[in-house]
This record gives C-alpha cells, structure tokens and sequence, in this order.
C-alpha cells in the first residue's frame, strides 16, 4: 500500500472508529504479541487468565494504554513496521474527540430514531472497539470448533465469525497468520477476503503469496 492509502485508510479508521479510536501502532504490538503468546500469561488478551470478560477487557486496555502514551517499549521482535500517523493518534486518543463523536451519536438518534428503545444502542456505538475486541478475543478462544492443533485454545466460531467479518475464524488465523482469507473449510467463508481481493485488483493493496 502507498503511502495516499495508508493515509485515507488511517483517516477511514480515526472516522468510523469515532469515539472508540484504537492507535494503529499500539494495536498492532497487541496483535503480534497475542500471535506469539496466545494463549499464555503474556498474551494481552487471552480469556483463560482473567475472571470474566471485563477482566480480560480491562487488563487489555492497560496493555495497550501503555503503548499508546509510549509508557514503555515493546519487545524488539514486535517494534516497526507498523503505520503511524500522530496528529491523527493524538486528536483521535483526546477526550473531547471522544465527546464530539459521543455528541453526535446522540444527535444523529434524536433526530432519527423512531423508537424508544434504539436508544439502547448508543452504548454499543460509544464502545464500539473494545467490545469488538471483547467479542473476537473472548469466544474465539473459549467457542466453537478446532481445524488445526495450535498449541492454544483457539477457535472457529460460526455463525458469529460472520458477523464479526471474519475475525472470528481464530483458530484458522493462528495457524497461518499471514494468510488473508481466514476461511479454511468449505463451509466457512470470511467474507471479508473478496473485498480484499477486489482491492487487490484495484492495486490499491497488493497480497502477498502465502
């Protein structure tokens, strides 16, 4: 990906992430980390040593204050090669953007919603990325079925992997981390790899041969 992409695909995120903006660099160290450690006491987000899921949500979020605020260094094996762009990670990381999109959340429902109890979704709007995060890293490692032996609790989790685009085809994308289909089965479709694949086309990015 050139470097207009990476740029409008980072302003893409910063916009539709709004109030629950993760930075690109500290979520990408939580990922490498996770693929290596999955599973283990060095895992950022594995649910098999927390309490419950807010144990997991808020260890998680500790994790990755630290990296965002530059509060400490992560190991050599994950630093670089991750996109980084920091007026937006600093605009997009301060609480009054988060009560601007907060703000226009509740607006754009005042004004549109035609029932009382739409309301209730605001909450999921608001936390829209940690409960992503929640969802993928908490049933894709305690539900669901195994095609490959990962020495880790990973799994596939139909039919919510749809839903959650994908992501949720856990034990397949530990297997083979660096393939972009996370589909692996006949009866399982990540239906996020055609819009990768027409992008592709597009050279807008370009997939590598795994």
């Amino acid at each position: 990906m050139n470097g207009f992409w990476e740029k409008f695909f980072y302003a893409i995120t910063f916009l539709s992430q709004g109030s629950s903006f993760l930075n690109p660099r500290a979520y990408a160290i939580l990922h490498r980390m996770h693929h290596a450690f999955s599973d283990t006491e060095k895992d950022p987000h594995s649910p098999h040593f927390v309490k419950d899921v807010w144990g997991m949500m808020i260890k998680t979020k500790n994790i990755y204050l630290n990296y965002s605020k530059y509060n400490v260094e992560p190991e050599e094996q994950f630093r670089d090669k991750y996109p980084s762009w920091p007026i937006i990670d600093k605009i997009g990381d301060s609480w009054i953007t988060r009560i601007i999109f907060i703000s226009f959340y509740i607006w754009f429902y005042v004004a549109f919603a035609t029932a009382w109890w739409m309301f209730l979704l605001l909450p999921i709007h608001f936390l829209m990325g940690p409960l992503h995060g929640a969802i993928v890293n908490w049933c894709g490692h305690k539900y669901g079925y195994s095609n490959h032996d990962n020495d880790d609790h990973s799994k596939n989790s139909l039919p919510l992997d749809f839903l959650m685009l994908g992501e949720l085809f856990q034990n397949n994308h530990h297997k083979k981390p660096n393939n972009p289909n996370f589909a692996s089965r006949w009866f399982e479709f990540d239906p996020t790899y055609p819009i990768m694949k027409v992008m592709h086309w597009l050279h807008i990015i370009r997939i590598r041969k795994v």
